[in-house]
């Protein structure tokens, strides 16, 4: 039998060793606390185009529409898709693969692909070229205008007619225009842009392409594009404020990629377009269209991006639908300085 001395020795000790285990823990872990919350964690965003926010400078703003410049050294690439749902005709299915590049003094230079299919048929349709230049810094001038030109090159055929699809014209085999080369064309935007309360975000693009053989089909017309983000997967947080990457003692500060995403990684809104064409027998009876629908952005990474647009006519000379699904990913540019304006080394068919 144990002595009472010894048995109270030996229940002080095992309530000592109790008490240790229990609260002897947690100072290590209030320091760790209070380090944790000592420590300054700085995100860096997608690099800014002349000070433009991040959705102002990745070259297309959503699948209707571009928007001003990119960084300097920035490449942007996407692959587009379009399919066109009419009326008397089968659909048509476009392919679009872009790269676009940012130059200093606010230019950019871009190169598209376009693949068609259409009744069976698939062919590499056009290749273009492109220029884009911004007249000024981001918000210097009032809806930061930025002018466009392409000029696109024909390599495969026509494979329906381009007028307004009716009963009375002939598609398919024997059809007005199949079989003759695609012909050759230039095209002028004037891009507008602007951000509304760091809540609304609008673009504009008007434009106006010609062909220069054939049928000298002319277009002309206006596309629109309204988004706002949507807080579905993080609460909404204030955007970093611009810095120069650097401490108050002058060490670099090793910048965290990817907390942008958690405040812009959805955005919703609306988008539509409005055009006309008309060839060489129809100046004086174009075909007008109207489209309009939804339009969707997430980002699941923080250079990618998708975007989706199902736009719906509404006149009998528009498509019953036009669905547009853009994969983009943004490669590098800017860095420290290029948010005001300095130098760093160094769309399309469907608007």
């Amino acid at each position: 039998m144990i002595a009472p001395s010894r048995f109270t020795r030996i229940l002080r000790c095992f309530s000592l060793a109790l008490i240790t285990g229990l609260f002897a823990p947690t100072a290590p872990l209030r320091a760790q606390v209070a380090a944790s919350q000592q420590i300054e964690v700085t995100a860096e965003p997608l690099p800014s185009a002349y000070g433009a926010p991040t959705s102002f400078s990745q070259s297309r703003f959503s699948p209707l529409t571009n928007a001003y410049v990119l960084p300097p050294g920035a490449v942007y690439a996407s692959l587009i898709y379009e399919d066109d749902v009419v009326h008397f005709r089968n659909p048509d299915h476009h392919f679009t693969e872009e790269c676009e590049i940012g130059l200093p003094y606010r230019f950019n230079i871009a190169f598209e692909n376009d693949v068609q299919h259409y009744d069976g048929d698939t062919q590499d349709a056009t290749f273009s070229v492109e220029a884009r230049y911004a007249f000024a810094d981001w918000d210097k001038i009032p809806l930061n205008p930025t002018i466009f030109a392409e000029y696109k090159t024909g390599i495969g055929n026509i494979l329906h007619d381009e007028g307004a699809p009716t009963p009375a014209r002939k598609f398919g085999p024997g059809g007005f225009d199949k079989g003759e080369e695609i012909p050759d064309a230039y095209e002028l935007r004037l891009l507008l842009s602007e951000d509304f309360f760091d809540k609304v975000e609008w673009a504009m693009n008007t434009f106006f392409e010609q062909e220069t053989a054939g049928d000298r089909g002319r277009e002309w017309g206006i596309a629109n594009s309204i988004v706002t983000p949507i807080h579905l997967f993080h609460p909404a947080a204030t955007p970093p404020p611009t810095h120069d990457y650097r401490n108050s003692s002058g060490k670099n500060v090793e910048p965290m990629a990817g907390i942008e995403a958690s405040w812009e990684e959805l955005k919703v809104g609306i988008e539509s377009q409005f055009r006309s064409f008309s060839d060489k027998t129809s100046r004086g009876t174009p075909y007008n269209s109207f489209v309009i629908g939804p339009t969707a952005a997430w980002r699941p990474g923080h250079n990618m991006r998708l975007d989706v647009s199902p736009l719906f006519g509404v006149n009998h000379k528009s498509p019953v639908m036009e669905l547009f699904v853009v994969v983009s990913y943004y490669f590098g540019g800017g860095g420290p300085g290029t948010e005001a304006g300095g130098e760093a080394p160094a769309s399309t068919r469907n608007r």
